[in-house]
């Protein structure tokens, strides 16, 4: 790999120029990040992700259709992902690293350099996010980590958060839209976090799951 320090050479500028295909909810969005991309010879602006481009993905908020969209072009188009992001909430930010996503910028920092420096992070398969955002995911996992520790053939991760958050409503007899309606979640999400762990998890059905949940503590 080149140094990005080399004499004469920008920071952050590689010898080779890396392929970014840049999707936002709308045309005013796209248009900004494309432009400020433009302007640096390093990047080479695609119409479509895949395989060895980077997609940088805009967005205000993370819901189920961003979450879709962003499984789709790391696991299926085999691209990498920047996530430039106006909001994420705690509960989230496990189901983006999951999905892939190593590079994270907040839509209010999201300058020239700063998406720049984040598509070559991607690019090379690093992991570059804001410093209150890592502090959130060490912190998530450390709990999580800490909850699986010491119960024989708990899984390494055990359950995450929403799945808790979930489960409890589930124990005490809500249906899934009132689940959705108490955690501010579409229909769904819940549906999606309810399979999610039920597959991962080899469970049956939502009692095997809540009884999985009280045996191990979580509930």
């Amino acid at each position: 790999m080149a140094s990005a320090h080399g004499p004469g050479k920008a920071v952050g500028v590689t010898d080779r120029r890396v392929p970014v295909a840049v999707s936002a909810p709308d045309p005013i969005s796209r248009e900004g990040a494309v432009s400020q991309l433009r302007r640096h010879p390093e990047i080479d602006l695609r119409e479509e992700s895949g395989p060895g481009t980077v997609a940088l993905l805009i967005e205000d908020a993370l819901d189920d259709a961003a979450l879709t969209r962003l499984r789709r072009i790391v696991r299926s188009e085999g691209a990498r992902a920047v996530l430039v992001i106006g909001a994420i909430r705690e509960s989230e930010l496990l189901d983006v690293v999951e999905c892939g996503v190593g590079a994270i910028v907040w839509r209010h920092e999201a300058t020239a350099h700063r998406l720049v420096q984040a598509v070559l992070a991607a690019s090379r398969g690093d992991g570059d996010l804001p410093a209150d955002l890592l502090g959130r995911l060490i912190s998530q996992v450390g709990t999580l980590h800490r909850g699986a520790a010491g119960r024989p053939g708990a899984p390494s991760l055990g359950l995450a958060p929403r799945e808790v958050d979930v489960l409890r409503l589930v124990a005490e007899g809500l249906d899934t839209g009132e689940i959705a309606g108490k955690l501010s979640y579409s229909e769904r999400t819940v549906k999606n976090v309810m399979h999610g762990l039920t597959t991962r998890l080899h469970l049956r059905n939502r009692a095997h799951a809540v009884a999985y949940a009280l045996r191990e503590g979580y509930i």
